[in-house]
């Protein structure tokens, strides 16, 4: 059975490159979010087996999100998407509980390859 994802980030053309890219990898893109509360509403409904979200978005911020996810769900798998340059941001997503994380401009094999390294616990 394919693994769930979730697709959070503010930018419809990230999300749609990132769902693709998950599809085309043999994952179930279960649902996405265009920002931090909408990410935690939907990891509630859904309760997917990876999250993949942008550290910078609206209303709520992919950290907070991620902090409260975790909070709710120790076990929660979310790789965090960051713009370059953000490296202090990255930091603090690792330390608030993120499994790895992603930088854009990214490739496709690079996606694939951390999300299957977090769907296995590496």
């Amino acid at each position: 059975m394919a693994l769930r994802v979730l697709v959070a980030d503010d930018a419809l053309f990230m999300r749609e490159m990132i769902k693709d890219i998950l599809r085309q990898g043999g994952f179930d893109v279960v649902g996405e979010a265009s920002n931090g509360n909408e990410a935690l509403e939907k990891y509630r409904q859904l309760m997917p087996d990876i999250t993949t979200m942008d550290i910078v978005m609206p209303l709520k911020s992919g950290i907070e999100a991620l902090r409260e996810i975790r909070k709710e769900h120790g076990d929660a798998k979310v790789v965090m998407i960051s713009a370059l340059g953000q490296d202090s941001l990255v930091i603090e997503a690792l330390e608030a509980g993120a499994k790895d994380f992603i930088v854009k401009p990214f490739q496709a094999e690079k996606v694939l390859e951390v999300v299957k390294k977090v769907s296995q616990g590496a």
